[in-house]
């Protein structure tokens, strides 16, 4: 049995993880300072489980480790667009919070148990993008915004305090990341939304910039791969081999809204640019399909059944 902490675990991504470690009998220590982004409903599922202790700290502010052999660290600012409004609180959770993680493990004492691992959800976006090709683990990090500069940072403290401490981690660069449970700010509930409310969707740069769509469980099943390897202080891409342009994306979202993409030009206002804005993420994910993970979920399977959730439950 593995004792695991998990920041985050009622965001987006960090809750597949957290459904995945307490189906396979761990003990979860779930921590979330509960944004506005996080769902709270989430704890009525999570406390059914007898193995399942919550925490609400925000992680630069937590002060102790209980005894557990990996702290799971899914917590972060992730909204690009809100990053470039303000970056304080992106600095504040990615960078500093990450310190304190760091901290924590390392000054953990190991009289009685070895000291955790680290393993961390970055992003695609500290390599920048790339027009062809794909970034493979040892790539520059070359981070076009706040948002994916502030997760760099913390990409580079883990490894100081590995070098400099001892510190045993694994960092996960996982690309965009859909499925049930994101907020709307994200492009697919958003345009949901939106298409509810009767508003356009905004697409940035004429819809041109292009994205690789990963499934929430699958980044999930990847940080369950890598706990069951053993290995450490290895990065790992995680791009599950889907990519499209956001204009594709929108136009499938469209479809399944209304059941035709006739016209679906109509739905969209193409009038803005985003500082900033990347033209194209991809990654070489070999390495990790190397200890066995593979994408388990596909856009175009998943995308109709997505569409209805959010236009059957309206998040304000």
């Amino acid at each position: 049995m593995k004792i695991v902490y998990i920041t985050g675990c009622l965001g987006f991504m960090g809750s597949y993880a957290t459904r995945r470690a307490l189906k396979r009998g761990w003990m979860v220590r779930g921590v979330d300072k509960i944004t506005y982004a996080a769902d709270v409903e989430l704890l009525h599922e999570f406390n059914q489980y007898p193995n399942f202790i919550f925490e609400k700290e925000d992680i630069k502010d937590l002060n102790h480790l209980y005894d557990c052999d990996y702290v799971i660290n899914y917590a972060a600012e992730s909204h690009v667009g809100n990053s470039i409004v303000n970056s304080r609180e992106f600095i504040d959770s990615n960078v500093m919070g990450v310190k304190n993680l760091l901290d924590l493990i390392r000054f953990k004492q190991s009289n009685c148990n070895d000291k955790p691992v680290l393993l961390h959800i970055s992003t695609d976006e500290v390599y920048g993008d790339i027009e062809d090709g794909a970034h493979i683990e040892t790539d520059l990090l070359k981070p076009s915004n706040p948002y994916s500069a502030a997760k760099a940072g913390g990409d580079m403290l883990i490894f100081a305090w590995a070098r400099t401490y001892g510190v045993k981690y694994n960092i996960l660069r996982p690309t965009n990341n859909y499925g049930i449970g994101q907020y709307p700010e994200k492009l697919i509930p958003l345009s949901v939304k939106n298409l509810m409310r009767g508003k356009k969707i905004r697409l940035h740069n004429n819809g041109t910039p292009v994205r690789n769509w990963l499934h929430a469980d699958d980044t999930a099943a990847a940080v369950m791969a890598i706990i069951d390897s053993g290995k450490t202080n290895e990065i790992y891409n995680i791009a599950g081999g889907f990519e499209q342009t956001n204009s594709d994306t929108v136009r499938k979202i469209i479809k399944s809204f209304y059941g035709t993409d006739d016209n679906w030009e109509q739905y969209i206002d193409m009038s803005y640019s985003r500082e900033g804005q990347d033209v194209r993420y991809a990654l070489d994910d070999s390495k990790l399909r190397a200890i066995n993970w593979t994408p388990q979920r596909y856009f175009d399977e998943e995308i109709d059944s997505i569409v209805r959730h959010y236009k059957e439950k309206f998040i304000w």
